[in-house]
């Protein structure tokens, strides 16, 4: 009984590598919430100034169809994950960096950052060492500060855009939306 346990437990904790917990699905369904089109366009395109870009590196920008080429190299969903949460937390600050204090998308974007640094506690078990090294390296990139070579004008909806699409693709079918 004891051999059939240990082999159920280790398959699971295999298979959770692949499969959201259910403590990145909640948050991430408190953060498609928040990142409904109404409040985006409100708060990322109403407030700002006609044709307003944020100043990004070229890392910072995650699309579906950079997500689609990382799958087709074999990379994990939970790789995946984990470089979509740090992109698109990287992507929030960018955003609230630009932002006084009293400008009204500030509390927006605070309570977008409170949200991922709850979920970055999920994924705090996660070391860089985990995840394959294309991944780990794209996240190196995303958190050096030297990389002013490399920077983009970016709009800050269309950051925001992207961040909910490669979320839907990510953690549609794992948290069952």
């Amino acid at each position: 009984m004891q051999q059939g346990y240990a082999a159920v437990l280790c398959v699971l904790a295999v298979m959770g590598l692949e499969a959201a917990a259910p403590g990145e699905c909640e948050l991430t369904r408190l953060l498609q919430d928040k990142l409904q089109y109404e409040m985006r366009l409100q708060y990322m395109k109403h407030y700002f100034p006609i044709d307003y870009t944020v100043q990004v590196q070229y890392e910072e920008v995650l699309r579906p169809s950079n997500i689609t080429r990382l799958r087709n190299g074999t990379v994990s969903e939970a790789a995946l994950r984990y470089l979509w949460f740090h992109v698109s937390s990287q992507a929030v600050l960018r955003i609230r960096e630009v932002l006084p204090e009293k400008h009204p998308s500030w509390k927006y974007t605070q309570e977008l950052c409170q949200l991922f640094d709850a979920l970055g506690k999920e994924y705090s078990k996660y070391r860089q060492t985990d995840v394959e090294a294309v991944v780990a390296d794209l996240v190196k990139l995303v958190h050096s500060a030297g990389a002013e070579s490399r920077r983009k004008a970016v709009r800050p909806k269309a950051l925001l855009d992207n961040c909910l699409k490669v979320m839907r693709m990510l953690y549609g079918v794992p948290c069952e939306w």
